[in-house]
């Protein structure tokens, strides 16, 4: 049913049970699992100024170095469960990155990690689980965790 399962990480507190999900399904399927992490180009690149560009470059890279460590340790253990995986680090806006893999890798599902938050939270529109969600036209399943509120 599934050959290439996609996870999407940006190393949250929501993913951890993604995590363990699309290893699950990936060993259920015998598919391969594709570990996403891309490096938000908001985070680095809204600084209007330049006399400290350098800093932000730095930060690209720190963003960058975080995400290769997540994926790394992602995919060591979905191959200690005996899965293949593919890794892939991007720079730009997360859901449509996450889309255009989806689309470029033929990914047949996509598992997303989503905090499930109370309250006013619960309101708040536009996370990136959310858009995937809402604009894949390739199967998604998210997968919620408790966050706990302030």
């Amino acid at each position: 049913m599934y050959d290439r399962i996609l996870l999407p990480t940006d190393m949250s507190p929501g993913v951890d049970r993604a995590i363990e999900h699309a290893i699950d399904a990936a060993e259920r399927y015998d598919a391969a699992l594709h570990v996403l992490y891309v490096v938000d180009a908001d985070a680095y690149s809204s600084y209007p100024g330049d006399e400290y560009v350098h800093e932000f470059e730095g930060l690209e890279h720190a963003l960058e170095e975080a995400g290769r460590d997540a994926v790394e340790a992602i995919t060591a253990t979905a191959a200690d469960a005996g899965i293949d995986t593919v890794s892939e680090i991007r720079h730009g806006v997360p859901h449509e990155e996450i889309l255009a893999y989806g689309d470029e890798a033929d990914i047949d599902l996509t598992v997303v990690g989503s905090k499930n938050r109370a309250g006013e939270y619960r309101r708040l529109l536009g996370s990136v689980a959310e858009r995937v969600a809402r604009l894949s036209e390739r199967p998604v399943t998210v997968v919620k965790t408790p966050v706990e509120s302030s």
